[in-house]
Parts: structure tokens; sequence; C-alpha cells
């Protein structure tokens, strides 16, 4: 059992601590690299990549490689061949124009014949070191047929254009059409206004602080695999694993250790999880690979990368009537494994929390030669969410309407819960005018005007934006989602909770651990955590999506009731009373009537004692669940960004940030306040000054922290985070999710900010990063 927790517990609704803090912390986190470290022998993998964006393999030579000193394997797509693996599976598919389900490419861990963005792997070296991989990897000698790469979508779409992949004419994967057409041309024809704009979201990398790392075993005796990795979702990852090496899953384990953050990259497999296996099983050795800060801007999946035309049609008196959206979403070279979810499973979101009459929406997803693209903290949902309100911004502008003003005659009331959109979703409660005006009362929306006129002053141009965003939490919405929980106590009476979910740093072990107090009265320091290996955990989903205090709390709260039904009919025997006499309370048995009692503890421990069970009751006390609900939450909030920019160089200085958000009831609200802040900083950064940037060529531009601006310190003012709790009854806890929620509303709303500036001065918006540059190039083109 895990040593003493000195931290102060609570249950549901206690700003606790995390537990897990102390351990990190201290250094004592154990990440996959630590447990290649541990293993002792561990070998190292290098791969060899495609310095092209687009080529024929004409040959690669590998015999001055394999004599460098050290050297235990080289290997290419010819090895490969004869390993019969499958193609890395996708988990969403979509159809084409025509009706047709997609094109797959055939994405393997190992190019053949051809490369197809810059990074490719084309070879792969084992070693004994590092060092020795490395040089060993400079001796693979690859001929490349360099072919003309197409990299921007507009380009990759023309007629004429370079095929990606042969079979596919116009390089568009799929067509995917939503809502209905002719309303929308109803609508538009009934309108007084109609509002266009061309949106453009760039392309960003997910870098988590811990970058991809895999550790692969093999062991010859069972003919079992062992993976070690940084990933969300174990179960998953090895029915997937097993399938591309066609061996039945039980011959092959799965551990995810400490993730130091994923954001949903590390949801995607990558080619160096299989090939470290494969170099385990014939080498004989656990071989690892962790990948370095310039190969993952090289070699992890990246994300957003869209451009879609919008536009709103509006009555005279500024109501909604209808919604038009067309997007194009950059897939690159390949799919990633959820690579089809971002552009198209969260299209709900383009409604907003607005009455919005028809919607015509169509999503094509392009191939160019780039690295995939796969889900990023918001998975589509910043991106509808941008869109709806940086159209009602531009709406309100061109109609001379105040921008909240326009927002309040078209919220939907809360008595009008549930509300169905008309565009996928059905919103089962909210009270969002109530959450609009408290964040507009927050950020003092009225005194703007006097705070512009003190920076007019001194020369700056201030700017205030609002966005108020809405998502799904724990979707799809049309099918049920499941989580594993299991509850073992063990003979001193101590408890093991498991998992089927996993944590990369959002606090889960605390947010168990509270369920447990409230639930079961169980101290923190009685209780161990399991989660992360397909060994002890039977069974699972993972953690994506916001989901795992809905999923997982569902589950726990079904194993709870269940051994608190258990123990109720032993504590009824133990206290020598009727079954109905017993009352459960505070971890606490008691008979009614009397003050005799026995803790759940106690219980547990006579649980394992044969002469204090009755005849009609199994020794032991344990309950396990797979429990699934039928429906989605709908977490919700409202973002107001105040800007100021120096006119002169054009820098922007985010002075304020304000969020309220309804997250249904919050587990810890200290932890919900980290996640939502978080995730505000991820918007801020793509908005300010993320973007990866390819050259004509397909060649990395932004391929280190010195050209990619991850966002700083003192890039972010202090973000107030308020709550304004609506709880939702589609789970036990009333848990609506709250993990992407901040990034979710911080794109729209830090955009509206700093449009709302430049609009001051007579220019009309910059594409983003609004890096210093491109606000002063903005603000000269109207002077």
């Amino acid at each position: 059992m895990p040593e003493a927790n000195s931290l102060k517990t609570g249950g549901i609704g206690s700003s606790v601590s995390r537990r897990e803090d102390l351990r990190l912390i201290k250094g004592k986190g154990r990440y996959t690299d630590d447990v290649a470290i541990q293993t002792g022998k561990a070998a190292h993998l290098v791969a060899v990549r495609s310095p092209y964006a687009f080529a024929r393999i004409v040959s690669i030579e590998t015999d001055d490689a394999k004599s460098m000193p050290g050297v235990l394997a080289v290997l290419t797509g010819d090895d490969m061949a004869a390993l019969n693996l499958k193609p890395f599976p996708l988990r969403v598919m979509r159809k084409k124009a025509n009706g047709e389900p997609n094109f797959v490419p055939p994405y393997m861990p190992l190019a053949v014949d051809h490369v197809r963005h810059v990074g490719d792997v084309v070879a792969f070296v084992v070693a004994e070191t590092l060092d020795q991989a490395k040089d060993a990897g400079e001796q693979v000698l690859v001929d490349y047929e360099p072919l003309d790469p197409v990299i921007d979508m507009g380009d990759a779409v023309a007629e004429g254009a370079t095929l990606i992949w042969p079979s596919e004419p116009d390089n568009i994967c799929f067509e995917h059409r939503l809502g209905d057409s002719q309303a929308w041309e109803t609508a538009k024809a009934n309108a007084d206004h109609i509002v266009s704009d061309r949106m453009v979201i760039s392309r960003v990398s997910a870098n988590p602080i811990e970058p991809r790392a895999a550790l692969g075993e093999y062991d010859p005796e069972t003919k079992r695999f062992t993976l070690h990795c940084g990933l969300q979702s174990p179960h998953v990852f090895r029915r997937e694993i097993a399938a591309i090496f066609g061996i039945p899953i039980d011959r092959l384990r799965v551990v995810g250790p400490d993730v130091g953050g994923a954001f949903g990259m590390k949801s995607s497999l990558h080619p160096e999880i299989i090939l470290v296996l494969w170099a385990a099983r014939l080498t004989g050795r656990p071989v690892r690979h962790i990948c370095e800060r310039s190969e993952a801007f090289l070699s992890d999946h990246q994300s957003r990368d869209h451009v879609s035309d919008v536009s709103l049609a509006l009555d005279k008196e500024g109501k909604f009537l209808g919604l038009k959206v067309s997007t194009l979403a950059n897939l690159g070279a390949y799919i990633a494994s959820n690579g089809l979810h971002s552009p198209t499973n969260n299209l709900g979101g383009l409604t907003g929390v607005y009455k919005i009459g028809a919607f015509d929406v169509v999503v094509r997803g392009v191939f160019t030669n780039t690295l995939p693209t796969c889900p990023y903290r918001g998975a589509g949902r910043p991106e509808a969410t941008f869109y709806i309100e940086q159209i009602i911004d531009k709406a309100a502008t061109e109609l001379g309407i105040d921008r909240v003003e326009l927002r309040r005659r078209n919220l939907i009331p809360p008595e009008a819960m549930p509300y169905a959109t008309g565009l996928v979703y059905t919103y089962d409660s909210g009270d969002f005018p109530a959450v609009m005006e408290k964040c507009v009362d927050a950020a003092d929306w009225v005194g703007f005007d006097q705070r512009r006129q003190v920076s007019e002053a001194s020369g700056l141009i201030r700017g205030i934006g609002i966005a108020y965003a809405i998502e799904i939490a724990g979707g799809p919405p049309d099918k049920p989602f499941d989580e594993y929980a299991k509850i073992e106590f063990t003979p001193d009476g101590g408890a093991v909770i498991y998992a089927g979910s996993h944590s990369q740093g959002q606090g889960h072990e605390t947010n168990y651990l509270q369920m447990a107090e409230t639930l079961l009265g169980l101290p923190a320091d009685r209780v161990e955590i399991v989660y992360g290996d397909t060994d002890r955990v039977v069974e699972g989903r993972g953690t994506f999506g916001s989901r795992t205090m809905m999923a997982y709390g569902a589950a726990f709260s079904s194993v709870s009731s269940s051994i608190i039904a258990k123990a109720q009919k032993l504590a009824a025997h133990l206290l020598e009373t009727e079954h109905n006499a017993v009352e459960f309370r505070d971890g606490r048995f008691f008979a009614r009537g009397s003050n005799r009692n026995l803790s759940l503890s106690d219980i547990a421990i006579a649980s394992h004692d044969p002469e204090q069970m009755p005849d009609d009751l199994e020794p032991g006390l344990e309950a396990h669940a797979s429990v699934a609900l039928d429906h989605a939450t709908y977490p919700n909030g409202c973002h107001i960004c105040e800007v100021v920019i120096d006119p002169d160089t054009g820098a922007v200085d985010i002075v304020k940030y304000v969020v309220v958000d309804d997250v249904g009831i919050q587990i810890n609200p200290m932890l919900v306040k980290g996640q939502i802040a978080g995730g505000v900083v991820q918007g801020i950064g793509q908005v300010m000054s993320e973007q990866i940037s390819y050259s004509e060529d397909g060649q990395v531009l932004s391929g280190s922290f010195m050209d990619y601006g991850m966002p700083r310190a003192d890039d972010v003012p202090n973000i107030d985070v308020y709550s304004h709790e609506v709880p939702t009854n589609t789970n036990p806890l009333g848990v609506k999710g709250a993990g992407e929620a901040g990034t979710v509303g911080a794109l729209a709303a830090v955009s509206s900010a700093i449009k709302h500036a430049l609009r001051s001065r007579g220019a009309d918006g910059f594409e983003m990063p609004a890096s210093p540059l491109r606000i002063w190039t903005a603000l000269q083109s109207k002077r």
C-alpha cells in the first residue's frame, strides 16, 4: 500500500492539492525513459528520415552502417515486407462525394517505394548506444528521385496538381456534409444581411513537455511483447498493434507509465512504436526510442490547418437565420489514427449557444506532402467556435450592433432545454444568458471605453474580445461510450482502485481519491490507484475528449454501489441485525436504533476471514463494471480578452482574460481552474506565436523552439476563472468535462480582441499567429 498522504483530503467539490504532485516534484515520476534506464540493457533505435517531401526511393545501401561499432541491426522497407505487417488502422472513416468510403493510404512503419513528407522513415538503426546508432544512421545511403511536392491545400485541389496518391485524382480524401443546403438557400433568400469571411486556422504542434517515447521488449519463451509508451489509451493501442503484427492481443502487454502531456497527439500510433517492438524481437534485447525535440518537429503528428469560407444570414433585427461553412482540412500525406475525427466529429459546435435556423456545412479532407494531422486539445471544437464567434463579430461590426447585444438577441434560453440545435447536438442543460452576463460583469465590459481612452493617451491601441464556446465532451452523441472501473479491498482493509482511463497530468489520481472519499468514505492514505497497464487493468477506453470524469465517474459510481450492497450484507451479519436495518453513511455501516457500527475497512478485513463470513457470501470484497453512458455532455463558457497593441512595433500585450465556465459539478474546483487556464494558454499560443511553417518544397521551417514560438509566462496575464455550475443529469456525478474548455474559447476570444483593436485604426484583421510583424503590417496597410 502507498505511504500515508500528508496532504489534506476532501471529497467531491473540495479544492484539494494533487496527491501525485508530491511524487512528481521530488523527481520520483516514472516515465518511459526512466523505465528504459531501469531495464539496463536497452539498445537504442534511431530512425533514418527522408530529407524530401516527395520522392521515389531508388535504392538504400546499408552495408556501411551495419559494419559500424555497436550496431545490432539496420532495417529497411524490404526487410519489413517479410513480416507481413498490416497498415495503421483508422478509427474514423468518412465518405467521398460519390458515397464511396474514403481512400485509406497504406500508412506503414517504414516508407516503401516513395516518401511523402519530410521526416518519413525509410530505415532504422539499432545499436548499443545512442551515439553509435546516430553515427550508423548517417551511413545509410538512400538514393532518391525527387518529385514535385504539394504543400498548400489550394494548390493540392487545383486542376492539374501533383497527385499524392495516384488513385485519388483530386487529392481529396473525403467530402463530409451536414445540414440542409436548401434550407440555407431559403434562409439566405429571406435574409436582410449576409456576412461572409474566409478564415484560416494555422497548423500547430502539440509539443508536450515529455516527447514521444517507446520501449519494446520481447520474451521468446512466451512469444510475448511488452510495450512501455507515453500514450492515452493503452487498451486501444494493444488491440491495434496486435492487429498490425497479426498476433492475439494476449501476446502483447501495453504499459503507459507517467506521461508528461499528450494533448491528443499521443492518441495516435506513430511508426517508432511498431519499430521498437520489431527490433526487440529481432535482436533479443529491449529497444527504446526517445524522440528528440528537433526530431519531433519532423515526425510528431501535427494539428489544425483548416481554411474555411463562412457566411451568416441575419434578418433586420439581427436574428440569425442560417449558417454556411465550407472547409478544406489538411490531412497531410497519410491519415493519423484519428485523423478524420478532428475536422468532422465536432461540427455540431458550429451552432454555438445560439438559435440558428438553417445549416449548410461541408468539409473536404485534402492530402498534401506534409505530416499527418491529428487531434490536438479541442480536436475540432476550437475551430468550430472560432468560425461562429468570428462571423458574429463581423456581423456586429457591419450592422453597427454591440457584439454582446447581438449575442444576447440570439442566445438559447435555459427554459428551452433540452434543445435540439438542428446540427447534430441536443443540449441537455445550460444557462447561457446567465453565464455571459456573469462574464461581462467580471470583465467590466461597460468600462472598456474608459480604459481605451487611457491607452490612447499613451499612444497605444486597446481592444476587447468576446467568445462564447460550447463543446461536446465524452461523445460522440450518436452512440454510447463506456469505461471500466474496479475496486478491490485488501486483507488489511485498504483498497485498490483500477481505472480503464489514463492520466497525462490532469490530476486524475486525486479526483479518484475524492470520489472514493465521497462515495465510500475511504481515506486517501488507504487507497492505491492503478491504471495504464493492460495486464493489471483488464479493459478500458482511455483518456481523450474530456471524458474521464463522466465515463470513469459513472463506472466508479456503479462499482461503489455494488461494493456497498455486498458490504451491507456482511455488516448485517456482523452487527447481528437485519439487512434492511443497516445504513451506510460517511464510510461506516450503522445498525439502526443503536450505536453499533463498523467502517467499510472493518468489513473488508472481515471479508477475508472465513470464520466471520456467512455461508451465502463469497470471501473478499471487490466489484468491477464497464459502464456505458448514452449521452454526451456540453460544457460551455464565456471568454473575454483584452489586449493593448503598440502601433510602432506591432507588439500585442494581453492585459486581461476572464472566463466563466459551466462544467457541471466540479470534482475539484482548483483542478478545474488549472485545466481551464492551461487550455487558455494553449489557445493564446496558437493565436499569438505558434505556427508550423513549410517552404514550397516541403521543408519544415519552424523546426526548433528558436523558430516555433511557444508561449512563455510573460506572454500570459492572470487568467480569472469563475464557475457557473449547471449540473447535468446524463451521468451520476453531474459533471460535464473541463479538460479542453479553455482552448475551445481562447482562439476566438483572443482573435476577437486583436481584431477589435485593429478595426479602431481601420485595419480589417490578421492571419494567426499575431506576430508583431503581421500586426504592424496590418496597421501600416491602412495608414
